[in-house]
């Protein structure tokens, strides 16, 4: 099949979505389909490259004024630009992964001009609020908004999609709008082969976050808990915090570690290639999402998928993954003295934080990223009217 995915952000972006998304090009690519992805300019300019065998279509996009890195193209100059590339790649199925404004005018122009669409949601409001400056005493107005404008946008797809059951039930509960829940999905191999290859230091074992360095992540949460450690534990012989990532928070959190007396024992890595980061989740002892806006948290699949126990938020998707007692554990948002303890718990028992990564390894089987694509190619059949050829079919061609 020939396939346009369409999407406001994507890499060099570092994000669960911009990462998703490539990952589904590529699989799908590997697959056998023609893939285009339509996306914002990493740096301004339209342009058409080929990466991986992806054909990807950049609209022009400018920096976001509130945020460093924060990149969007406006409707003006996307809407016709995506009608372009729509008449150029005339695809069988369409599939958005995002309803803002590459997202928006690919759906709406598909739509008009009677394409399948599939829909992918990885939106939650609370994503956007810190990059738009949203005042709290207008974020519930800002929040029903923007779920009506998701609404109007993906409700003309025949098919939609979200990475968990909660993101479904959000939606659900969000707008009229149906959906099934369908993993992100994940292949395990690098990073069971990198946890495989680590030599651990126990004198000095490590807490590792990855993701954006933004204020719905919460990291100043994992700071001050860590500073809250018994001496023995983040003194100079102690456990450390690895940080990978970059964001609007990281300078007032680089300060607010050194505030804390443990500045020595943060490390702020920024964005790493992706080698560097598959050998830093098997080099880490501990994962930490203290985010509370995740729709699955793809890196939290990454460091499963490392045999990592994990101590994570109890807040939206994240209980999917973290079963407490058995693969990590979950602490309230904003409760710093239980998140301590958890840690503490862990850092203090090599024994439990290896049968916790234990059982985070076997957890992330029901994620394998082949029956995520194996899904998509049955909905992409469904919608455009075809049969789909089962990945045993196809191996056996």
């Amino acid at each position: 099949m020939r396939i346009l995915l369409a999407t406001d952000t994507y890499p060099p972006d570092v994000n669960g979505a911009s990462r998703f998304t490539e990952r589904l090009a590529l699989g799908l690519t590997d697959r056998g389909h023609e893939v285009h992805v339509a996306a914002p300019s990493a740096d301004g300019p339209p342009a058409t490259e080929i990466v991986q065998g992806v054909t990807v279509h950049r609209v022009v996009s400018y920096r976001w004024p509130l945020h460093e890195w924060y990149r969007v193209s406006l409707p003006w100059t996307a809407k016709p630009a995506c009608l372009q590339i729509l008449e150029k790649v005339r695809p069988d199925v369409v599939h958005p992964q995002a309803h803002f404004i590459v997202g928006r005018y690919i759906t709406t122009g598909a739509h008009k001009l009677g394409l399948p669409l599939v829909a992918t949601n990885h939106f939650m409001p609370e994503n956007l609020f810190m990059h738009a400056r949203t005042p709290s005493w207008f974020e519930e107005t800002a929040r029903r908004a923007a779920w009506w404008d998701l609404q109007r946008v993906f409700g003309r797809a025949q098919f939609i999609t979200a990475p968990t059951p909660r993101a479904i039930e959000l939606l659900e509960q969000r707008t009229d709008l149906t959906g099934e829940a369908l993993s992100n999905g994940i292949d395990p191999t690098r990073y069971e082969e990198a946890a495989a290859r680590a030599c651990h230091d126990r004198q000095h074992p490590t807490i590792l976050f990855v993701g954006r360095l933004d204020q719905e992540k919460r990291v100043d949460e994992l700071l001050r808990a860590f500073a809250l450690l018994p001496a023995d534990l983040r003194g100079p012989q102690g456990a450390r915090i690895e940080l990978v990532g970059n964001g609007s928070c990281r300078d007032a959190w680089k300060k607010l570690a050194d505030e804390l007396g443990i500045g020595d024992r943060v490390t702020f890595r920024g964005y790493i290639c992706e080698d560097d980061l598959v050998e830093a989740y098997g080099k880490s002892d501990i994962f930490c999402m203290p985010g509370i806006a995740e729709l699955q948290s793809l890196v939290t699949l990454e460091a499963m998928s490392a045999a990592k126990p994990v101590v994570a938020a109890d807040a939206m998707a994240l209980p999917h993954l973290v079963h407490p007692g058995e693969n990590g554990m979950l602490y309230t948002p904003g409760n710093v003295a239980e998140l301590s303890e958890h840690l503490t718990t862990l850092l203090r028992d090599p024994e439990l934080r290896e049968r916790y990564g234990q059982a985070s390894r076997r957890m992330v089987a029901i994620h394998s990223f082949d029956k995520t694509l194996d899904r998509f190619e049955q909905i992409y059949a469904q919608v455009a009217g075809t049969e789909a050829l089962s990945r045993t079919g196809v191996d056996q061609a």
